[in-house]
């Protein structure tokens, strides 16, 4: 039985998902008709479903193994969502330890640079014009300093676990590293060849675009998210911070490449579209780094 409202504050209030109360929602299951959250959503042909209703087979005739939990963007369902956001934060933030503990070195060897001489590393010349791709992954991993990992990593918690449960994890990891690649390579392109750059702001700055795509997609309030990006925008851009810029907005646009593929595309070409979509942004990557190499060499 439906409850009237003591008041208009309460008739205005979102009811909360069933499996998070603290959560408000306006998205309700199909089958059982019980609010859920965008972690909690699995997509369906018509709206969404929860994950009990999918595992139950409810009103499907078929066996609940036949009715896998999906995600908005038809990823799985997986019994600890934010998995891959606990481990990306711990792999950065062991690297970031194995930096302290090595020095400059380090930090030298895998960081991103364009072309030039590190009398560290010996004679030759160092970068990704030399031949070192692997910079464009590895500066992914590195961090200059106690605030700057803080900084990204709070960040990547905060936008990353909720988009890990909102598209799952194969999909959450392939725009993790695309995104990040698609800073890199926009890094080696524009910075000055011998301008060392490092930091996982590349890729978290993907998850910020996706994030939007997502909140429109669901109509959420996306002022909060709007004011953050902006912030952070105002950072980037401000000369009394020495940020690589060009990580921040190849990651961001890429992000929302590929974050649009994943929430917009239709079911029956759902894989088809997503992954199109990082190869694309891919292609784009490998298209920067083998023009800006044929320049510097």
């Amino acid at each position: 039985m439906d409850q009237v409202p003591s008041s208009p504050q309460d008739a205005q209030s979102l009811p909360t998902c069933y499996r998070h109360p603290d959560r408000e929602t306006g998205i309700r299951c199909t089958r059982c008709e019980r609010p859920i959250c965008p972690e909690c959503m699995v997509s369906a042909s018509v709206g969404f479903q929860c994950p009990e209703c999918v595992r139950g087979g409810s009103g499907t005739g078929h066996a609940p193994s036949a009715s896998a939990p999906r995600t908005l963007a038809g990823g799985t369902v997986a019994a600890d969502p934010r998995l891959l956001t606990k481990i990306l934060i711990g792999v950065n933030l062991l690297l970031f330890l194995v930096q302290q503990a090595v020095g400059d070195t380090f930090e030298d060897r895998f960081d991103l640079i364009g072309r030039a001489w590190d009398p560290e590393l010996g004679s030759s010349l160092q970068g990704v014009a030399e031949g070192q791709w692997y910079r464009l992954v590895t500066s992914m991993f590195l961090h200059g300093s106690v605030t700057h990992i803080l900084f990204n990593m709070l960040s990547l918690w905060w936008i990353g676990g909720p988009l890990e449960a909102a598209l799952g994890r194969a999909r959450y990891l392939t725009l993790y590293f695309v995104s990040g690649l698609a800073g890199s390579a926009l890094t080696y392109l524009l910075a000055a060849p011998n301008q060392p750059s490092l930091g996982a702001s590349g890729a978290i700055f993907g998850l910020f675009g996706a994030t939007g795509v997502l909140m429109r997609r669901l109509r959420y309030d996306m002022r909060p998210l709007i004011i953050l990006l902006v912030i952070n925008l105002i950072f980037t851009f401000s000369p009394m911070f020495n940020i690589a810029w060009e990580a921040h907005v190849g990651g961001l646009v890429g992000g929302v490449l590929i974050g649009y593929a994943m929430v917009h595309a239709p079911r029956e070409r759902r894989a088809l579209i997503q992954y199109g979509a990082c190869a694309l942004v891919l292609a784009a990557v490998v298209i920067m780094t083998v023009i800006r190499t044929a320049q510097l060499t």
